[in-house]
């Protein structure tokens, strides 16, 4: 039987397009990602360690004979349809989500990539919005996976998430990093990418979870990194370099060993400087420690290293809060739980945790009880599995 959710999409797709069911439709996918470890870092030319996952965006589409384009995204049904043309690919505020697909045609077309139609497509995703799982550069990666299935595009995966990236920069005016949309267009069933962003070379990692899960804890406190302090702790961080540079010669904080760090602290005298530093080079020594714990099937190991990141971030990057603190502290608190932080940018969004897969409700009822308490509201939980990158979908099913 056809799963339920794909059905829902077929006649989503008909009832808004008023298709003629010969219409050729195909499925596309990308995930949503958790960062494992690594927070921060990516813009400081350092390490990475993310995941894609099983949960993110899937995009039913059918070519057009004509330059017209209609989107439709089932997440945001009230908007309505976004209908535009191939020569109309400006950034338009009332096109509100839509604007992340349209920068994403944008972009290939500005790359050199020959779109020869338009197309009509519906999105749909179970990513929560503004969760920090990124799903901005998940929709703009199934944007990507369908162009390149669609118009037989010659764009290697890794283009694809440095388009992507100039999306979020150049389109949106988001001054992010690569790390997303890597991570959501590279992604391996099983594996975690070790990440350089200074070079992008990567490593794929065994995330050998054995009898444990990896749990993903929605603050439901939503954050938007235009409006956040984002930016604000990325000139601190230049601040930092900045003055380091006067006796080191180095292009990015992530070339500095922790040792390196302490023989030219001296030169930070601002205190926050100092501390937004420390936190870029002691998170990135961490993250490639993490590789080497994963690798030896050390999960404590790597439980400790999570645990050590968030209280970094909590501490020295100040990017955590009361709702992200109260999600990882109280999983701490938990048994069979062995590792836990937050995880994106901070400033709400979620936290993820290692847990014991036959503890996970009662861990779950524990941190629950816990968060309302303190914030008077509730957070949500999912289990999640680290899954495969950008694609399209060739069997008859949706996770």
């Amino acid at each position: 039987m056809i799963n339920q959710k794909l059905q829902a999409l077929k006649q989503t797709f008909d009832q808004q397009f008023q298709s003629e069911k010969k219409r050729d439709k195909r499925l596309f996918f990308a995930p949503g990602r958790v960062n494992l470890i690594g927070e921060h870092t990516d813009y400081n030319g350092g390490f990475v360690f993310p995941c894609a996952i099983t949960n993110g965006t899937y995009a039913l589409a059918a070519k057009r004979n004509d330059n017209q384009i209609r989107m439709y995204s089932m997440n945001f049904a009230a908007a309505g349809v976004k209908k535009f043309s191939l020569q109309q690919l400006d950034y338009n505020q009332e096109d509100d989500w839509a604007n992340y697909p349209k920068g994403m045609l944008a972009k290939c077309i500005q790359a050199g990539q020959e779109i020869t139609s338009g197309f009509d497509v519906v999105f749909y995703g179970n990513i929560p919005n503004g969760a920090g799982l990124s799903s901005s550069a998940s929709i703009e990666l199934a944007t990507g996976a369908m162009l390149q299935g669609l118009y037989e595009l010659t764009v290697d995966r890794v283009k694809m998430a440095k388009l992507g990236q100039l999306v979020e920069n150049e389109f949106i005016g988001v001054n992010s990093g690569i790390m997303d949309q890597f991570a959501i267009s590279m992604g391996k069933k099983n594996h975690g990418i070790l990440l350089d962003c200074h070079s992008l070379e990567y490593e794929y990692a065994p995330l050998n979870f054995k009898d444990y899960s990896l749990l993903i804890m929605n603050s439901n406190k939503e954050r938007t990194l235009a409006s956040s302090k984002y930016n604000e702790r990325r000139e601190e961080c230049e601040t930092a370099l900045r003055l380091i540079q006067q006796e080191k010669q180095v292009e990015a904080l992530g070339e500095l060993s922790a040792e390196a760090f302490e023989q030219v602290e001296y030169l930070l005298k601002e205190e926050a400087v100092r501390k937004r530093a420390r936190h870029a080079v002691t998170e990135n020594e961490r993250t490639k420690e993490s590789l080497r714990q994963l690798k030896a099937g050390n999960l404590e190991g790597f439980g400790k290293l999570m645990n050590e990141s968030h209280m970094s971030l909590r501490d020295d990057y100040e990017v955590t809060g009361q709702e992200l603190d109260t999600l990882a502290e109280a999983a701490w608190e938990q048994d069979g739980v062995i590792g836990a932080r937050m995880t994106g940018a901070g400033f709400g969004g979620c936290a993820i945790a290692i847990v014991e897969k036959d503890k996970t409700e009662q861990v779950k009822q524990a941190i629950q009880k816990i968060y309302k308490a303190r914030l008077g509201y509730e957070a949500s939980f999912y289990e999640a599995a680290a899954g495969d990158g950008a694609k399209e979908c060739t069997e008859e099913v949706m996770t």
